[in-house]
């Protein structure tokens, strides 16, 4: 079982910033990635930003230049840095990871954050 700790969000202002954490812990043999995917308002879950064991980073196309995200390996822990907020990055974020090998990958999100972008 993988419990996700997420912290930061919160309300911001437009042209500001943001910083979301979050923390893996339980039994897992290895992470295989970390990121954050949200749901906007009205609209489907989405990607925002996810990078794997060997440092790969994707990100949403609306989000690169301004959100960054990093991970501590030692810590079990994922940051997104949120700079240059937009009205559209309103909604609620979740923490994702998968852990395991092979077929018994698993995927699981955390509880979810409110980050609200006022103008």
């Amino acid at each position: 079982q993988v419990r996700l700790l997420e912290s930061g969000g919160g309300l911001g202002q437009a042209g500001g910033s943001l910083t979301l954490s979050c923390v893996a812990s339980g039994t897992f043999f290895s992470i295989n990635s970390m990121g954050w995917d949200r749901r906007a308002p009205g609209k489907q879950r989405e990607l925002v930003a996810k990078i794997t064991s060997d440092n790969t980073i994707t990100y949403a196309d609306s989000v690169k230049g301004r959100f960054t995200i990093t991970r501590d390996v030692d810590k079990n822990t994922v940051y997104l840095q949120m700079n240059d907020l937009e009205s559209d990055d309103t909604g609620v974020y979740y923490c994702t990871v998968n852990v395991g090998k092979g077929w018994a990958a698993t995927g699981y999100w955390g509880q979810g954050t409110q980050v609200t972008v006022s103008s």
